[in-house]
C-alpha cells in the first residue's frame, strides 16, 4: 500500500513540475490517460498468457493442496497413535512431520513466493505484451502530441476526452495485421 501511495505522490509531483515548466515556456501541455487493463483484455495474446498462467498456477495449487491434505492426514494419524508410541518413536514421527511441513513450505515458496516460478512465468509471458502496449501508447502520444500519459488507475479524476485507451487498442490491432 505504501508503494502505491508513494508512486501516486511521485506521479502527482512530476505532473505538477512538468505543468510548471511548460507553463513557463508558454507551450501547451497535453495529458492523456489510458486504461491498460482494458487494453490487455482486448489482446488475444494477453488473454492466452493469462489463461496459461492460471492453468499452471492451478496445477501447482492442486499439488500444494494434496501435500497439505497428506500432512494433515499423517498428523491426525500421529495424534491417534501417539499414546502407544515410545518417546523415541514420537520424536522420529514429529521430525518426519516437520520435514514434510518444511517441504510443503519450500514448494509453496518455489512456486508462489516473490521469486517463485509463477512470477517468473508471468514476467516471461507478459513482458513482450507490455512492450507492445507501451509502444502503442508512445505512438499515439507522439501522434496526438501528448507530453504525458498516465494509467487511468493512477489518476484520481480524468475527463473522458483525454482517455486514449481505445485509440491505443485500435493502433495495436491495426499494427498486428
Amino acid at each position: 500500500m505504501y508503494f502505491f501511495r508513494s508512486l501516486f505522490f511521485l506521479t502527482f509531483i512530476i505532473t505538477i513540475s512538468i505543468n510548471l515548466v511548460y507553463a513557463q515556456n508558454k507551450e501547451s501541455f497535453k495529458v492523456a490517460v489510458v486504461e491498460v487493463e482494458t487494453i490487455l483484455k482486448e489482446l488475444p495474446e494477453a488473454i492466452e498468457a493469462d489463461k496459461k498462467i492460471k492453468e499452471i498456477g492451478q496445477k501447482w495449487q492442486d499439488t500444494l493442496l494434496q501435500m497439505r491434505n497428506d500432512l494433515q492426514s499423517k498428523f491426525e494419524q500421529y495424534q491417534k497413535q501417539k499414546s502407544m508410541m515410545t518417546q523415541d518413536q514420537q520424536q522420529k514421527e514429529e521430525q518426519s512431520l516437520q520435514a514434510q511441513q518444511m517441504q510443503l513450505l519450500q514448494y509453496q515458496d518455489e512456486k508462489f513466493g516473490q521469486q517463485g516460478e509463477i512470477n517468473s512465468l508471468r514476467e516471461k509471458l507478459l513482458a513482450p505484451i507490455r512492450e507492445k502496449v507501451k509502444s502503442a501508447i508512445e505512438t499515439v502520444a507522439k501522434k496526438e502530441k501528448f507530453q504525458l500519459v498516465l494509467d487511468k488507475l493512477m489518476a484520481l479524476y480524468a475527463e473522458s476526452a483525454i482517455d486514449i485507451t481505445y485509440i491505443v487498442i485500435d493502433t495495436i490491432k491495426r499494427g498486428s495485421k
